[in-house]
Order: C-alpha cells, then structure tokens, then sequence
C-alpha cells in the first residue's frame, strides 16, 4: 500500500475510532450509572403502571427525570431511541485500523521473529481467528455459568489471563496489547450485536405482538452491558498502550498487560458501587499501591541491558548500530518498506540527531525491545547494551 495513503487512513479511521468510542464508553458509563443509582418511584401512579425505579439529575442547565420499567410499558413509545450503532461503528473502524496498520504491515507491526518465524498470512489468519475465539469461548462460559456472576469474572479473568501468554508467543510486544485489545472488544461488540440488541428486539416484538414480555431476557442483557462496562478501562488503555513502550516492551510484557487489564476492571468496580450508594474507597487505594508496585517491579536496571559490564562505545561505534538497525525507517529518506517519512519525524542520519534522542533510544530499544518496529532490521541484545553504555556515558 501507497505510505501517503496508509497515513491518511490512518488518520481517519484513528478519528473515527476514538469518536465512536468516546460515544460507545460514554452510554456505557451514563447507563450504568442510571441503573445502579435507581430509586423507588415516589407516586403509586408510576408504581402501577410498572415503573421500577426513577433518576432526578441536573444537566446543561435543566433538570431531567428519567424512569425505568419493571420490563415494558403498556404501549411502545414513539421514537424509541436504540444504542446499538455506537458499538459497531466503534468495533467496524477499530477493526479496519487493526487492518490498515497490523495487517497490511504485518512484517513490520504484527511479527516479530525474534519471537515467532511465521509468514505474515499465517499471523494475520491467527489474528482473525483469535478474535472470533475470543467470543465464542466467553459467550459458551456466559451460558454455563449462568448467574454465578464472581465465578464467571474468574473465568474471564483466566481466559485473558491465558490469551495474554499465548499471544505473547506469537507475536511483537506491541501487537500483543493491541490483538488482547481487540479480543475483549470484540467481545464487547458481539455482547451488544448478539445479545443486548436482539433482547431488546423482543421485548420490542412482545409488546407488539400483545404478548408479556420475558422478564428473563431483560436480565441477561444487562448482565452483558455490566461486562461491557468493566472491560471498558482496560480497552482504552490497549487503545493508547503503543505510546508506552516500557509496558510491552518488558520481557514479561504480557504480565504486565494483565495486570493493568485487571486494575482497569477493578477500579471501573469502585465507580459502579459507588453510584449504587457504596463508597469502597480501599479499591482505589489498592488500586494505587498496586500500580505503584507495579512501576517498581518492572523499572529498567540501571545502565540497561541488565547483562555484564560493557566496553566503552565511542559515538562512532554507535551510529554505526543505530545506521544499520534504526535509520532505515528513522531518516530523511527510508529505505525500510512501508515507510514514505521518519515515524515522528524523529530521524538519526548524524550523531548530533541521534544525540539529541538518546534518552527515546534508551527507552524504546534499550530498557525495553519496543524498538525497531518487530525488529525488522534484527537488533541483537550485545548492540542493545553497546547503545545503553554509549548513552549513559553521555549524562
């Protein structure tokens, strides 16, 4: 693909991406909010005609009230607003980024052949049929597990938990965060298209139809939408992991990744029980210790590289490792295929342009193997740590 035309749709599909999530976690957060912070109606009238609960709230200089059914009114209202498009517009442009930068460029974002030696369609195939894995093994654990609602976060929990280690042998750092990333939302996704949307169809279908609707369907549709709500922190971070190199570039980058998964899914718990009237601050407070513990445990050793002493590097010796393994994307013209301009427009053609991003090359190819992209031009760990003495002998 054209590098000019990649980058554009790279841009536009990022936009939309990130605009229709920000509506999609949105409703997720408002709606949650609005069920768990229900209160009885104060009128018999609404008692009877099957209002559940009631919400007063102040917004945009008004006053709203907004009211839930015990299951359906006695007549189906017109308009009736549905939420359903802000999921598959989030699902559909996420899905065609994952293509335009993962798939296309599978040699350089997808495979690392340091960790796995496999031709991009093999990758690319695995991708897909992870994603479609992914939902069909959560879906089958709803259905037999039912109401046991902690045993089935077990569950899921050891699935991501599992997903995470497996992926990890097979694909860059990188594109671990972001393939985990995609699996829980299209599990998110596939919760709103196979499940919430055709509950609500058939209330809808019920009333129309004079029958009573199944109470039952309601439930497990709310059941799905609170999964949906707690897998929210942990996608967004998968969405903007790749600006943070010192989590999937650590050698046991998908423990760390779980580990943030699960402090996401932990702290979005605080915020549901505390709309339901339960302030449980020792969450966020374990929450905090936990991210602080976390930061300690996976700090770069010193000096980098983390093997023995290393001889003094001149700055010639390495400009010569960062010329052969780093310019080819990281110049004013790129050899590297896929690449029209120097990502960032950070470039080391000279030793004064590298000098100037010493600190950047110590983070992304040093402490961490963030860098090159997949490795493609097959930085070796001896030159990692010639890169890391040269420069801490610049400070």
């Amino acid at each position: 693909m054209d590098p000019y035309l990649n980058d554009w749709l790279n841009l536009v599909l990022r936009w939309l991406h990130v605009v229709a999530g920000i509506a999609w976690i949105g409703a997720s957060f408002y709606f949650i909010r609005l069920d768990l912070s229900l209160l009885s109606p104060k009128r018999d009238e609404d008692a009877k005609r099957g209002v559940g609960g009631e919400f007063w709230s102040v917004h945009g200089g008004g006053f709203y009230h907004t009211q839930k059914y015990r299951v359906a009114p006695e007549t189906l209202p017109s308009p009736l607003h549905w939420f359903k498009w802000e999921a598959y517009t989030t699902w559909l442009s996420g899905f065609s980024l994952f293509v335009v930068l993962y798939y296309v460029n599978a040699e350089t974002y997808l495979i690392d052949p340091q960790v796995a030696d496999i031709r991009p369609l093999v990758a690319v195939s695995a991708s897909i049929g992870l994603l479609a894995a992914a939902w069909m093994i959560y879906d089958l654990l709803c259905r037999l597990l039912g109401g046991r609602d902690w045993l089935l976060a077990v569950a899921i929990v050891a699935l991501t938990v599992a997903a995470a280690y497996g992926v990890s042998h097979l694909y860059s750092g990188r594109a671990v965060y972001i393939q985990i990333g995609a699996m829980l939302g299209t599990i998110m996704a596939g919760n709103v298209f196979f499940n919430i949307i055709p509950a609500h169809w058939e209330l809808v279908r019920a009333k129309k139809a004079g029958r009573e609707p199944d109470p039952a369907l309601g439930l497990q549709a709310k059941q799905r939408s609170v999964h949906n709500n707690y897998l929210t922190l942990p996608v967004v971070f998968t969405m903007i992991s790749n600006h943070f190199p010192f989590t999937y570039g650590h050698d046991h980058g998908w423990l760390v990744l779980v580990a943030l998964v699960v402090l996401g899914a932990w702290v979005r718990h605080f915020f549901n029980l505390r709309h339901a009237g339960r302030n449980a601050w020792w969450i966020p407070v374990t929450a905090a210790a936990a991210v602080v513990a976390l930061a300690i445990a996976i700090r770069p050793d010193e000096g980098g590289g983390g093997g023995g002493p290393v001889a003094a590097v001149t700055a010639e010796e390495a400009q010569a490792i960062v010329q052969q393994r780093c310019v080819p994307c990281h110049s004013d013209e790129p050899t590297q295929e896929g690449f029209e301009t120097a990502p960032g427009g950070v470039t080391f053609d000279t030793v004064e342009e590298t000098e100037s991003q010493a600190q950047a090359i110590k983070a992304q190819a040093v402490d961490s193997n963030a860098m090159p992209l997949g490795n493609v031009t097959g930085m070796t760990d001896e030159e990692r740590e010639q890169l890391g003495a040269w420069i801490d002998s610049l400070e």
